[in-house]
């Protein structure tokens, strides 16, 4: 599987964005997908994932604002953010991993995400 994440942008605070994640080589059915970001100075950290069975979570810091979804038909994963704040501000990646490992081993190529304030 390969992944290719896209739609970052440069947006106001209070504005909305869809990250976009398209995987190819194989169906993706199987896999858990996630989307990570990294800002400048910190740590990479987990900001939603869907599992194999479309069961969502998220992180604390995006929790109604954020919302991860899959099309299956277009092996696609979204991420919809409303409400950006500044904080909001940097690289996104979309990963994935088999429904059956812990690790996310299979990363696309980031997407940068710059929230003005």
């Amino acid at each position: 599987v390969q992944l290719q994440a896209s739609g970052g942008g440069l947006v106001q605070a209070g504005g909305s964005l869809r990250l976009s994640c398209v995987a190819s080589g194989r169906t993706f059915g199987s896999y858990a997908m996630g989307w990570f970001r990294q800002a400048p100075g910190k740590e990479r950290e987990l900001v939603a994932a869907i599992t194999d069975g479309d069961s969502a979570s998220y992180a604390d810091s995006v929790k109604g604002r954020f919302t991860i979804s899959r099309d299956r038909a277009k092996n696609t994963v979204y991420l919809q953010m409303n409400s950006l704040k500044p904080e909001d501000t940097a690289i996104y990646y979309c990963a994935a991993r088999p429904y059956w490992e812990i690790k996310y081993a299979i990363w696309g190529q980031g997407t940068l995400v710059t929230v003005s304030s």
